[in-house]
Order: structure tokens, then C-alpha cells, then sequence
């Protein structure tokens, strides 16, 4: 055998072995598992893992927007006209949020941990200062005391008299720093002697900066990558206490701040929110992109707020059949210490029309008034998320309270929030060189395909040429005459040499 010969047998054996291997990787998913589980036990929630930093302190710069409603005919309303809103916003605060006391807990397998958040005006983001801004708006710590008193004989008229001595009435008018922040109600001082539970000061975002939620205690994902980040208790309860059925009551999901990694765009993300006391869950809606980032967009289906008609899950947070309310609103008087308060998306978003149409200046669009989060599901990292809420009052008919005898039942909306992160370019610089890892490992069997491929391509060349060269020699080993006469012979080397026949001797 020829050494070319030997050579082009080679290079087939290698490029059949690159092409066998290559593809049985890619079939068994081998590179693929391994990646995969590499990224599981990089993304933990453990002292010196890839994402424990930035969980207890995340880089990116969180705002907080507030817009509130103002009420421009509150006389006419309480007429009978429908009530006029103008929305006024946004407020915007910078917020600084991070987790405090962190400690491991349970042999490491569980982390607990505070959330801390703080928050800074920022005017140059803002529509006025919101000290001066006023707001016309439901009196919440009017509505609060007359239904604590409503039915009682001797509680409901003296707590009449207390709100005329006052000048309380259904509507207030305060300024958006006393609405957020806190202000001495003259009702409430008048309460608070007679009730230890109740404060003197009401504020929307009342003792919230530079304060917490309670401890939570999570999961690290160690022993289950799907159960990273998710919320184990809260105030040390592994469930709610504020519901009628265990389903509602149920702890899910984390706190929205961690996403287990490699998502799928089938599954439910589930979401524990203390501020509406209960968790929610989002579903699958578009891909979307960030900063060259692919991520899957999340946000809560209408079932989430639906009614007890239309979806019975709901119905364990009626607390009784009055405070059953329609799809799109949820009355969360139980945490609230019984205020009538009811959160909804912006604007009645997603909620029954009827809510909207109570109203002008209410007008719900998906743009502006859907909660969403953005996530990259090789990572579960957030690239992106708006959380939006109203809070709205429950304005209605009180027993013992003459004057709102005049009033139907109105969910009465006051303000809305919407809390919003975008990821920042370091963070998106990280995110884009660990999905490069992931990727070039994960492929890996593709390039052994490609040089299997590559080597094919050089046998083909291979054998052309030394079929092309062979085919050369063959046409330089053709016959040719060996001598002149040969050469001048007619018939081709058959000439024989014979002697004159002479006569026949005697």
C-alpha cells in the first residue's frame, strides 16, 4: 500500500470516529448534563457561590413610582354624580434594598434573611415635590374606624360624634408626603387612648423606609436546584393564618427576588407578596430581549384576581360572602387590620368592567398597568420586572352611620405603584459571559461534528486527486514503437524474412 493511500485511510478513520463520537454526544445530551448541572450547583444561595453576593445586595437600581388619583368633584359625588379622577405621578424614589442578618440555618441547606428597604426622592424623575403637591382622596383612617364600629350601638354614634368634632369626613386632603409617609390623624387621636392597637399617624408607606417585611427563610437550591430561592416561612410560619382554605393560606414561591435556573415556559412561577398577604402566580406570555439578554417574559393571568365564579380556587380568601368582591380585586381587610382596603392591578386592569366604568379618568392599558417579569431561563437572573398594584377603599353603606346612606358600594381607587428594575450593564456583561460558557460547553459536540465534517471534506479532496493522478499515469504508460523499422512496418512487427523460391533440382 502506497503511503498517499495509507494517508487517506487515516484521515477516514479519524473523520468516521469524530462523526460517530460528535453525534452520539449530541444524541445523549452528555455536554448539555453537564452544563446544566454545573450551573445548578453554581446557582445556590451559599457563602461564595456565583450569585449570594448579588442576592444579598442587587446591583441594579430598583425605583419606586407613585401615582395617585385626585378626586375633582367630591361634592357632586356625594350627590349621586359619578366621581371625576385625575391622575397625578409620578412620585419616583430611588430604592436601596438588601438583605439583613443573613445566616445559614439547617446544616446550610436553608438561609434566613431580613429584606431591608429604604427609600430616596428623586425629583429630576418626578412630576412636583411632594411636599407641596396636595391630593384630594378617601379619608382610608375614616373608612378604617367607621367599619371597626359599624353595628354597634354605642360605638357606632360615638364614633360620629368624634369625626364631626374633628372635621373628618369621607374625602381628606393632604399632601403626597403626608399620604406616603405619615400624618397625625385627628381621628386616630382621638381612638388611639381607648385602643393600644391603633396609631395616632396613618400613612400609606407609614414605617416602611429603612424597615422590613419580617424574616424569611429560603431555600439555597443545594439539595433541589427547583426550590432555590423559595420562601420556607415568613415571621417563622411555614403558612398564612388570614385565609379560609389551606390552598390560599399556602406559602409558594420566593419572594421575587431569586428564580430557580433553567426555566421552562410551561411552568407557573410563583410569587409570596406580603403586601397583599398572599402569593400569586404567573404564566408564560412572550420572549422577550434585554440588553442582548433572551428572557422569557412572566406576568399574572387573569385567573390569579378571578372570582370565586370563575375560578373556585379563589374563593378561600372570602372571608365571608360580603367580602367576596368581583374579578380583578382582592379585599385584604384581614391583614390590614380590618381596613376596607381592596388591591387591584392599575386602573382595573384585567378586572370586571363594571369597575372601570364607575369611573372617569380610569382607562386600563396593558402597556402601563401589567405586572410582568422578564427572566433568563438558562439562569433564572432577572433582567427586567414591573410590579404594578392599586390600592383602592371600599366605600359603602355602614350601619349606624347615617351619612353614607347616601353612597352605593365603589371600590374607590387611591393610588397605584409601580416598582420597576432593569438589569445594570455590569451585571448584563456577567450574565452574557456565563451563557457564552454554558453555550460553547453545551455545544461542544457540534464542533467535534464540524471537525469531523472538515476531515470528510479533506478524504474527498484526497481521493479526487489520487484518482485524478492515477488516471495521469495511466495515459503516460500507453505503447510506442521500440526501433525505426519496427515504426515503418505496415504490419505492426509481423514481417519474416524469406528466401527466393528457385527451381526444383533434379
Amino acid at each position: 500500500m502506497s503511503r498517499r493511500s495509507c494517508s487517506i485511510y487515516t484521515v477516514g478513520i479519524i473523520c468516521a470516529l469524530l462523526l460517530v463520537l460528535g453525534i452520539g454526544l449530541m444524541v445523549a445530551q452528555v455536554f448539555r448534563t453537564m452544563m446544566h448541572n454545573r450551573l445548578k450547583k453554581e446557582i445556590v444561595l451559599v457563602e461564595g457561590s456565583r450569585v449570594f453576593e448579588s442576592w444579598k445586595a442587587p446591583p441594579p437600581p430598583v425605583y419606586m413610582e407613585f401615582f395617585f388619583f385626585n378626586m375633582t368633584n367630591e361634592q357632586e359625588f356625594l350627590n349621586g354624580a359619578k366621581p371625576k379622577l385625575k391622575q397625578i405621578g409620578p412620585y419616583t424614589y430611588r430604592e436601596y434594598r438588601y438583605k439583613d442578618n443573613v445566616s445559614m440555618v439547617r446544616d446550610g441547606a436553608m438561609v434566613s434573611a431580613y429584606n431591608t428597604k429604604s427609600f430616596v426622592f428623586m425629583r429630576e424623575k418626578s412630576v412636583g415635590d411632594p411636599a407641596v403637591d396636595s391630593i384630594t382622596t378617601v379619608n382610608i383612617p375614616a373608612w378604617a374606624v367607621m367599619n371597626k364600629a359599624k353595628g354597634s350601638f354605642w360605638k357606632a354614634p360615638m364614633v360620629s360624634i368624634w369625626m364631626d368634632s374633628t372635621g373628618s369626613g369621607f374625602f381628606t386632603t393632604r399632601t403626597v408626603d403626608e399620604l406616603l409617609w405619615g400624618y397625625e390623624d385627628p381621628l386616630l387621636a382621638r381612638v388611639a387612648p381607648t385602643n393600644p392597637d391603633v396609631e395616632k399617624v396613618f400613612g400609606l408607606m407609614y414605617k416602611k423606609n429603612g424597615s422590613n417585611d419580617g424574616e424569611f427563610v429560603f431555600h439555597t437550591g443545594q439539595q433541589n436546584s427547583l426550590d432555590y430561592g423559595r420562601v420556607v416561612t415568613w415571621k417563622g410560619e411555614s403558612k398564612l393564618t388570614f385565609w379560609k382554605s389551606n390552598q390560599s393560606n399556602a406559602i409558594n414561591g420566593s419572594d421575587g427576588s431569586a428564580f430557580h435556573p433553567l426555566l421552562d415556559k410551561n411552568e407557573r412561577i410563583y410569587v409570596f407578596t406580603p403586601d397583599l398577604c398572599r402569593s400569586i402566580y404567573m404564566e408564560f406570555e412572550k420572549d422577550v430581549e434585554v440588553k442582548g439578554i433572551p428572557a422569557y417574559r412572566f406576568t399574572p393571568p387573569r385567573s390569579v384576581l378571578a372570582s370565586k365564579e370563575e375560578n373556585p380556587a379563589n374563593e378561600g380568601f372570602c372571608i365571608s360572602p360580603e367580602e367576596c368582591l368581583g374579578t380583578g380585586l382582592l379585599k385584604v381587610s384581614p391583614c390590614r387590620k380590618g381596613a376596607p382596603v381592596v388591591a387591584s392591578f392599575p386602573h382595573f386592569y384585567l378586572a370586571d368592567s363594571k369597575y372601570v366604568d364607575a369611573f372617569e379618568g380610569i382607562n386600563p392599558q396593558r402597556t402601563h398597568h401589567q405586572t410582568y417579569l422578564d427572566l433568563n431561563p438558562t439562569t433564572g437572573v432577572i433582567v427586567r420586572a414591573n410590579k404594578r398594584a392599586q390600592v383602592n377603599v371600599l366605600m359603602s353603606r355602614l350601619s349606624g352611620f347615617p351619612k353614607t346612606r347616601v353612597l352605593n358600594e365603589t371600590i374607590f381607587p387611591v393610588m397605584f405603584i409601580n416598582e420597576s428594575v432593569v438589569i445594570d450593564d455590569a451585571s448584563a456583561a456577567r450574565v452574557h459571559k456565563l451563557l457564552t460558557i454554558v453555550t460553547l460547553g453545551s455545544n461542544f459536540p457540534l464542533i467535534i461534528v464540524g471537525l469531523g465534517g472538515i476531515m470528510l471534506l479533506i478524504v474527498i479532496i484526497l481521493l479526487a486527486r489520487d484518482r485524478k493522478q492515477k488516471a495521469a499515469a495511466e495515459d503516460d504508460t500507453s505503447y510506442s514503437p521500440v526501433n525505426l523499422k519496427e515504426k515503418e512496418d505496415s504490419q505492426n512487427g509481423t514481417y519474416i524474412g524469406l528466401t527466393q523460391k528457385g527451381e526444383p533440382q533434379a
